[in-house]
Order: structure tokens, then sequence, then C-alpha cells
């Protein structure tokens, strides 16, 4: 089921209108998991770091035993294409796909070169500067490398997400603030997670155990050029009962202000503010266009 409305879907070297059937039951991808994807944003009449998100896609197929079979210019092509289709200014959410078709050793290793490809777009607004969520902990853990493939998008590391995410909605939360296997703050179920204190900005270090986002990577960019003070560093669940101000980074909104977190309440402060003013400026600047 489609998230958003007013779907297109390039498969088999055209666009198609709606969400096209492209998957088989006996693929790789359908029986054993082996998907990717990649999420990118087209809003104002601009994709902000749309190139990254797509060698990112390639990055994750590689990272699952996935053959990529479209290059990041040929995935701009087809990606600007498809925008085509939508009035302008239409808020779309832009995802290339890959899944891999056929198994080799015992069925269950990728068959090399036997790879699936799509882009979905999906118009899916986005959310309002004012909404916010909340946090609660969980009981479920982001895992290492060498329990899975946490070094790819890949569709078979959302089932933990998803039950991080319902377990938090079962307590009256918005999200869960997640640990690594350590019990240090990783991230969301959803989202990169930034802390405030003291006028300054805190995230998660990465350490192999979460995607450290392309989104995140843009607003510390932002800050330290702004003269803000990042720390990427090792976090406890503490260390955010003890912050002014929490906010969320993912490609789907930007930015999204925490307002609690188990009992712990904030105001959307300042610097929830700068970051997307900041984040804002940028991507209708000469900048990045080029990024």
């Amino acid at each position: 089921m489609a998230t958003g409305t007013n779907l297109r879907t390039w498969f088999e070297g055209r666009w198609h209108e709606g969400d096209v059937m492209v998957m088989r039951a006996a693929d790789h991808g359908s029986w054993l998991g082996t998907t990717v994807f990649d999420g990118a944003r087209y809003f104002e009449g601009i994709a902000p770091d749309l190139a990254a998100h797509l060698d990112r896609v390639n990055r994750s197929a590689e990272a699952l035993m996935i053959t990529p079979s479209v290059s990041t210019e040929e995935m701009l092509e087809i990606v600007w294409e498809g925008l085509k289709l939508y009035p302008e200014g239409t808020p779309v959410y832009i995802r290339p796909m890959y899944w891999a078709i056929e198994g080799g050793d015992l069925g269950i290793v990728p068959k090399p070169g036997a790879t699936g490809f799509t882009v979905s777009l999906e118009e899916i607004p986005m959310a309002a500067p004012e909404a916010a969520t909340t946090l609660t902990t969980t009981r479920f853990r982001r895992p290492v490398m060498e329990d899975a493939v946490v070094n790819a998008k890949a569709g078979c590391l959302y089932p933990n997400n998803a039950r991080m995410l319902a377990e938090a909605r079962s307590k009256g939360y918005g999200n869960a603030l997640v640990a690594d296997a350590l019990g240090n703050v990783a991230e969301t179920a959803s989202a990169n997670v930034f802390m405030v204190r003291d006028g300054e900005v805190f995230t998660p270090i990465a350490n192999g155990t979460f995607l450290a986002g392309i989104t995140r990577a843009r607003h510390i960019a932002n800050f330290r050029a702004d003269g803000v003070k990042v720390h990427e560093a090792v976090l406890s669940f503490d260390d955010f009962h003890a912050a002014d101000e929490v906010f969320l980074s993912g490609n789907l909104n930007k930015v999204t202000p925490v307002t609690e977190f188990d009992g712990t309440h904030y105001q959307v402060g300042p610097m929830t503010k700068r970051a997307r003013s900041l984040y804002w400026d940028w991507a209708h600047s000469d900048a990045a266009k080029g990024a």
C-alpha cells in the first residue's frame, strides 16, 4: 500500500501511471527480502542532495550483494523525467529501489547481474514546521554489522524499526529513541536525532549500527558553516533528559521538533528553528544546485 497519492512508477524503460506491480512471487527479493531503496525529496521546485541519495542506493545494493544496474547519472535523468509529470510545486517523495531476481549458491546468495530496478514517485506533503513528535525508550535495539546489513538502506532491516515504532505507539508516544548494542543512543525508529545543550548541538557518533543520514550530514555542515559547535559523540538517555532541545533529522520532513522524551518536556527552541531555516536557505542556494 502506498503512503502517498498520485503515484508514478518507472519500470522496464518507461514511466507508468499508478502503483505498478514490479516483483514476482519467485523473485529472490520477494521470498528472501533482498531489497534496498533510498528516499529523496522534491519540493518548492528543488530536489536537494538528489544525486547523493541515488549514489547511496547503488552502495546499498552492493552491500546486500545485489548488482547495481543503473548509474547515478541515468537515475537522475529518469527521476527528473518523472518529476515533470507533476504540476509545478508538487511535493514528491522519490524512491529508487533494487531487488535480487534470482538466487545463486543454494538459492540464498543473490545471483550476480540478476537485478530488478524501479523508481516510485508519490505525492506526499511536507510536514508543517510546527508538526512535532514525542519519544520514549524501546526494548529493541539497533543491530551491529555482525548481525545485519546495517551499512545498507535495506528493506530487511525495517521489521525491527516497525516493532520499535509499534511499541512506542502502544505507550502513547510518537516515536522511539533507540539504543545501540551497548545501550548508547543511536537514532530513532525512523530518523537520526540531534539534541541541544547550552547552545551547542550534539548527535550520536556514527558507529556502524545505523545509517548516518545524508540530511544529518547536511545539518551538521550547515550548523558548522554558521558558527555553531556540533559534537558527534557517545550519548546516553540521561544526556537527552538533560537536553534543552531535541529534534529529528530525516529526508521525509528534514526537521521534526521533539516536545517530550519519557516525561522530559522541551520547547521547540531556537536551534531547532535554526536547523530548519539553515536547511531551507541551503536548499535554495546555488551551492545546493551543484550538490
